[in-house]
């Protein structure tokens, strides 16, 4: 099982990353993870705590001389930002009144954050407990850890990339074949040059009114084998590892494998991907179209992979909300902290990361293996056996 988890707060000394179920021998550098890092601190409509973080997860168990030893890879992020902190996010009691502002209680609560139901549920009279936690702060671990299970997919042929599908009002018209590299420049990882150019003017807009907005994004992985995931079980379809990784993720609100809500005023002739004759034994099973997003029946088809997820506007706005205050009821002005005004390009990141981690742990379910060479074995011979059973088995 490849799982992961992670601990820390934003504003704290630093995030800190246990994944485990890596088979050894997985080449695995920092540079490689730093990319990834790098590549969710870029984006338009980015704030002013990216100013601040360069991020590097540092390795600290798990690899040794470049390479994975199948045991728990440990990893620690820096908060550079925890300069600044230090007495309000101090782990020991404070000795004497707080001499910094940032110590006092935050006690307006902000729409659409996990402020209340948080503060409620745990008892705490500081939103600061929750809020610290539930920033988005915290996808940094994930990416860390979702960059070494890219590299997993990557050692087997899979390709794992995403791209912004609409910011706001503005939704793309991506070419059928994607210039990736242009993606990756793209200051809001768009496809469509044309709309790129909108997406940005509406995250202008909104930053001027001192508000935010929302986005969605797509993710496309590649040369994934047939028959990740199961049918068996409600918990072992691959449809809904995908969807509940996505829907984790700050501020996400929607989900869907392929189209989604699209193929609901459709007829099945317009939606199911018809399957062509095989005349090439290399390459079983293919079609025409990929409609579904590249499963069915809870498992991969061979096609590519797609899923798609909607994000909402941040809720910490420049101009607060109306709400209440924690302690007395009344009416306030929510709780303001530093913000961005979109999160859809550095959402994308995040969301190849969670994607991989899930298809990483299907991917070893299926073909297991204590080394990387153990499990191309195990591939392998399974690749030999996907075909039309009278003729190439």
């Amino acid at each position: 099982m490849v799982r992961f988890f992670t601990a820390g707060e934003s504003h704290g000394q630093g995030l800190v990353i246990i994944m485990e179920g890596v088979p050894a021998g997985l080449p695995i550098s920092e540079d490689y993870i730093g990319g990834h890092l790098a590549r969710r601190q870029k984006g338009y409509g980015r704030g002013g705590r990216m100013l601040i973080e360069q991020d590097r997860a540092k390795i600290i168990s798990g690899v040794r001389h470049g390479h994975t030893l199948g045991s728990p890879i440990g990893m620690n992020l820096e908060n550079k930002d925890w300069a600044n902190w230090k007495e309000a996010m101090a782990v020991d009691p404070l000795e004497g009144p707080p001499q910094s502002p940032r110590t006092q209680r935050v006690t307006r609560i902000r729409p659409g954050h996990a402020d209340l139901p948080g503060v409620m549920k745990y008892g705490f009279d500081d939103v600061r407990n929750v809020l610290e936690r539930s920033s988005a702060r915290e996808t940094a671990g994930r990416v860390a850890a979702g960059a070494i299970a890219i590299k997993l997919l990557e050692e087997f042929g899979m390709r794992v990339r995403s791209h912004v599908i609409s910011i706001g009002p503005v939704h793309a018209e991506p070419p059928e074949k994607i210039d990736w590299e242009a993606v990756e420049e793209s200051p809001v990882r768009c496809a469509d040059p044309d709309a790129a150019l909108k997406m940005a003017a509406e995250i202008d807009a909104a930053k001027e009114a001192g508000d935010t907005v929302g986005g969605a994004c797509e993710i496309i992985v590649e040369n994934v084998p047939i028959g990740l995931g199961s049918h068996v079980s409600w918990d072992k379809k691959i449809d809904s590892l995908v969807a509940q990784a996505l829907m984790s993720i700050n501020a996400v609100k929607a989900v869907s494998i392929g189209p989604g809500w699209e193929v609901a005023e459709q007829r099945g002739s317009q939606v199911h991907d018809v399957i062509l004759p095989v005349t090439d034994p290399d390459r079983p099973w293919q079609r025409n179209t990929n409609r579904l997003g590249g499963t069915e029946g809870g498992m991969t088809n061979g096609m590519p992979l797609v899923a798609r997820f909607g994000i909402k506007p941040i809720p910490t706005m420049v101009t607060p909300l109306p709400s209440v205050d924690l302690d007395t009821g009344e009416e306030v002005l929510s709780h303001f902290e530093r913000s961005d005004v979109c999160q859809a390009p550095p959402a994308c990141v995040v969301g190849e990361a969670m994607v991989a981690l899930t298809l990483a742990d299907a991917f070893m379910e299926k073909f297991g293996g204590d080394s990387i060479s153990e499990t191309r074995y195990n591939l392998e011979g399974y690749i030999k056996t996907v075909g039309p059973r009278k003729i190439y088995q």
